[in-house]
C-alpha cells in the first residue's frame, strides 16, 4: 500500500490540500499521512496549543468520516514546515505529496512562498498543489 502525505494549515489552503488529499488516497487505494507542523517557540504557548489540538479534533472526524486509512502527525520540534513534510515524505516513500497554495497578486506570483517552493524542489516523490475554492 503506498503513501499520500498531506501538509495542513487550519486554513481554506489546507482545507483544499485535505480535501485533495482524501481524494487520491482513495484513488490510490492509499494510506493518507496528514502533517501539521508548528516551528513552536513563544507563540506556540498554552493556548495556541490547544487551538491546534482542536483544529486537528476537527480533522481526526474528517477523516473518519472519509473511510481512509490515516495517519495525523502534529509536529513541533523547531523546524520549518517544509523540512517536515519532506522528511515525513521520505521516511513513508510517498507516492504524492498534497500542499495548498495561497492566491497571490500578479507581482506575487513571481515569488512563491518559501515553504511550497522548497517542498516543490526537494519532495522526494511527485507534489500536487491546490488552490483554496
Amino acid at each position: 500500500m503506498g503513501t499520500v502525505v498531506v501538509g495542513y494549515v487550519p486554513k481554506p489552503e489546507g482545507e483544499a490540500a485535505l480535501a485533495a488529499g482524501i481524494n487520491e488516497a482513495k484513488l490510490r487505494g492509499s494510506k493518507l499521512v496528514v502533517v501539521n507542523s508548528h516551528r513552536g517557540g513563544q507563540e506556540f504557548d498554552g493556548p495556541a496549543a490547544r487551538a491546534a489540538e482542536d483544529e486537528m479534533a476537527t480533522i481526526r472526524t474528517t477523516l473518519a468520516e472519509s473511510g481512509v486509512e490515516h495517519d495525523i502527525r502534529q509536529l513541533v520540534r523547531g523546524f520549518e514546515p517544509a523540512e517536515d513534510l519532506i522528511s515525513i515524505a521520505e521516511a513513508n516513500n510517498a507516492e504524492l505529496l498534497v500542499i495548498g497554495l495561497r492566491r497571490r497578486s500578479p507581482v506575487g506570483k513571481l515569488i512563491l512562498g518559501s515553504n511550497a517552493q522548497r517542498v516543490l524542489l526537494d519532495a522526494p516523490c511527485p507534489v500536487l498543489a491546490v488552490k483554496a475554492q
